[in-house]
């Protein structure tokens, strides 16, 4: 009995904790729960395009999303995770010319191990095909796209669906400038020095109140980085922004600031603002080209204690980052639960001690989402199966999505010119040796424990960062252990770090009148409290 109670035992937690049950049955093959896949499938698929479109070859990842209504069109939810989300095939199209091409009988697939699993039901069928090689997005200028298209699958019944691909998006057009915001592409040497054609900085200037009509009075300057692929666009009305940003914006007594929203796109993802072997030297390009740009342009007073960053998630690792690497450039970060600034706590994955990405040292299924009371909404498994269908040759690193591009930031460039693979896509095995070493210099404590005797000085007061601690996402881990050494940092850091007890990713302990307050006291010499 004792062995048939620890299997029993073994199955519940399991379960209770998510692992799917391939995972369990390739470990064991006892506990063959699920059915397998029927043979073949009962929805085949292949694309054509019109002439005029494909005039010349094209090549790209070719999604193909399977949606359970038709508004909004199905490519807009895809990305989307959980068990629930809307079936996406990927697959790649080389030197496509608008000819009827099958897709392959077994595509990359998530969140299903294959078509035969598609339920019996009515989908809205919509094809993707990604070409833009500067902006991995899917509505990016120049994909191709179908029409929705409606079809029935049934198990007994096999459906064959060509899809047309009869619409692009339209070339680059910039938002038109407002009162408040003017939109910004700005032509980047180094970028395009690094890429071999050219390459864009792209951002959104709010301008403060009175700017039209005092032409003599120059501004500090506040740029915000948005959450993972945040567009400059979204910066959009000052009366739809969070935290009432309206509120402090036009204040008639309150501080006066330029304010900046970088954008979140690039080749392989956001590209998180700093320099990387695969992005390129976005952290130079802002440092060095956008700001003095702005600053010229738009009345910036151009000093280091007249700039400052901030954003949340993805923003709150950006600002802290560029105000860790460019310490002489920026007087002051406000970060906001921030993707970890610590690798041993990369989420719930010690990127120095662990073997494995996808399962714990505990045997489980690693989770990467939680609810406020613990529950796995889903896995690093799970996360990084949508991203493979995304990837280019089903591989996570091309997908544009998080994980992909926190490797495109943090990892070496191969050989064939994709970023090296923290982890083997389909099994999770860390490849710690060869990219480590890459990884340790964008692991911020550690930068900043390294050079802490010519860093400490420079940082001094400058660091305000928050966090939950039941963060969705495990960043609160991250922050602790940069707290850690913030603490017993010598010379002093004089960090405001805050833990709010309870409280999500999300969580913001002050308003935007609140924020620009403590930014204007540095203005005014008075430090950052």
């Amino acid at each position: 009995m004792r062995p048939l109670i620890s299997l029993l035992r073994l199955l519940g937690i399991a379960c209770a904790f998510g692992m799917p049950i391939a995972f369990q049955a390739a470990a064991n093959p006892a506990l063959e729960l699920m059915p397998r896949p029927l043979p073949g499938a009962p929805v085949e698929f292949s694309v054509k395009g019109p002439t005029d479109l494909f005039h010349s070859a094209v090549s790209g990842r070719l999604l193909v999303v399977l949606g359970k209504s038709v508004e909004p069109e199905p490519r807009e939810r895809i990305g989307a995770t959980g068990i629930e989300a809307e079936p996406v095939l990927g697959c790649d199209l080389r030197e496509f010319r608008g000819q009827s091409t099958p897709i392959p009988s077994d595509p990359a697939l998530f969140p299903l191990r294959a078509v035969s699993e598609l339920g019996d039901g009515t989908y809205f069928v919509q094809a993707i095909l990604m070409t833009n090689r500067d902006l991995r997005l899917v509505n990016a200028p120049g994909n191709f796209y179908s029409t929705p298209k409606k079809i029935e699958v049934h198990a007994a019944h096999p459906v064959r669906i060509e899809i047309d691909l009869d619409r692009k998006f339209p070339a680059e057009t910039l938002p038109s400038d407002t009162g408040e915001v003017r939109y910004l592409k700005l032509p980047s040497e180094r970028l395009s020095a690094f890429w071999g054609r050219p390459m864009f900085l792209r951002a959104a200037i709010t301008l403060p109140k009175d700017w039209t009509t005092e032409t003599n009075r120059r501004y500090p300057l506040v740029i915000q980085i948005g959450g993972y692929g945040t567009r400059f666009m979204d910066a959009g009305p000052v009366e739809k922004r969070g935290r009432g940003f309206a509120t402090a914006w036009h204040s008639p007594n309150g501080p006066r600031f330029l304010h900046i929203q970088l954008d979140g796109a690039g080749p392989w993802g956001d590209p998180y603002q700093v320099n990387s072997a695969n992005n390129g030297p976005y952290g130079d390009a802002l440092v060095q080209e956008l700001i003095p740009y702005i600053e010229s342009h738009f009345r910036g007073m151009g000093t280091v204690r007249t700039r400052f960053v901030t954003g949340g998630s993805t923003g709150g690792w950006v600002s802290l980052a560029l105000q860790t690497l460019y310490p002489d450039t920026f007087g002051g970060c406000w970060s906001g639960y921030p993707d970890s600034p610590d690798f041993r706590a990369y989420e719930t994955i010690d990127v120095y001690g662990d073997a494995q990405a996808y399962v714990n040292r505990f045997g489980f299924e690693r989770p990467s989402k939680r609810t406020r009371f613990g529950e796995v909404e889903f896995t690093v498994r799970h996360e990084c199966q949508l991203e493979n269908v995304l990837g280019d040759g089903n591989f996570y690193v091309a997908s544009g999505q998080q994980w992909g591009a926190w490797n495109a930031v943090y990892s070496p460039r191969g050989g064939d010119g994709r970023p090296v693979a923290l982890w083997e896509a389909q099994t999770g095995k860390m490849q710690l040796e060869s990219v480590r070493a890459s990884w340790e210099k964008y692991d911020l404590r550690l930068v900043m424990e390294r050079q802490w005797s010519t860093l400490g000085p420079k940082l001094r007061g400058k660091i305000h960062i928050w966090v939950g601690d039941a963060d969705d996402y495990f960043l609160d881990g991250g922050v602790h252990r940069l707290d850690d050494f913030l603490k017993t940092a010598n010379p002093p850091a004089d960090a405001r770090i805050e833990f709010g007890p309870g409280e999500r990713h999300g969580w913001e302990p002050r308003s935007w009148t609140q924020l620009l307050a403590e930014m204007q006291a540095v203005v005014d010499g008075g430090g950052g409290r």
